[in-house]
């Protein structure tokens, strides 16, 4: 029969041997803006159209457990007044009324709320594990249901790393998601006038290259 002081030490030495993603709890991460962009683009027969932004324009906040990463849950903000497409005057176009109508506070920001990631194993340091995000899109007060396509990467430094690239913002636990998704100016009552159909498409794609670091 086994005393009680050798079942403690059995259940210390169980609890040694059993891997840390047993205990993984959800941890707070925030954007990395200046190691963040999002773009856009719309290809018409006449003109392909790309516009970017980076920096302080993107910001957002992602929890997630890492053994469990399909509940995990984020917002992300994108500053619309930053679009830079290369054509001072088409980017003050795009953000006049008829279009992103940025003019209205309400307006200057589009959103991507994470809502469920679907995702085929945990987040584990150096892998690069593809998913699809679902969450909301809003653009110009208008919300639309999406299926992003990513690639979510799990970087995980050692104390020594950490403190040479704290100047820069990192942590020792950083997440690299890279996505993309498709909308349509129509979708956030928005239209492409017939006259320039040839030069605007419709369709628009996204892309987004985010990094966040723990909070």
């Amino acid at each position: 029969m086994i005393r009680r002081p050798a079942l403690g030490v059995l259940a210390l030495i169980s609890l040694a041997v059993l891997p840390s993603a047993a205990f993984a709890e959800p941890i707070n991460f925030k954007m990395l803006s200046n190691q963040s962009r999002a773009t856009f683009k719309t290809d018409a027969p006449l003109e392909t159209i790309v516009g970017t932004t980076a920096g302080p324009a993107v910001t957002g906040t992602l929890t997630v457990d890492l053994s469990k990463p399909a509940g995990a849950q984020g917002t992300i903000k994108v500053d619309l007044t930053t679009l830079n497409s290369g054509v001072a005057k088409r980017d003050a176009d795009m953000q006049g009324p008829r279009y992103l109508d940025t003019a209205n506070e309400a307006n200057k920001f589009a959103v991507f709320e994470i809502k469920s990631v679907d995702i085929t194993s945990p987040l584990e340091p150096g892998k690069d594990v593809p998913a699809k995000v679902k969450g909301t899109l809003t653009i110009r007060q208008k919300a639309l249901d999406i299926v992003a396509d990513a690639r979510v990467t799990y970087v995980r430094l050692t104390p020594e790393q950490a403190e040479a690239q704290k100047r820069f913002g990192f942590t020792v636990d950083n997440i690299k998601v890279r996505a993309k998704f498709a909308t349509a100016f129509t979708n956030h009552a928005m239209a492409v006038p017939e006259m320039l159909f040839l030069k605007v498409s419709n369709e628009i794609q996204l892309e987004t290259d985010l990094t966040f670091v723990r909070q």
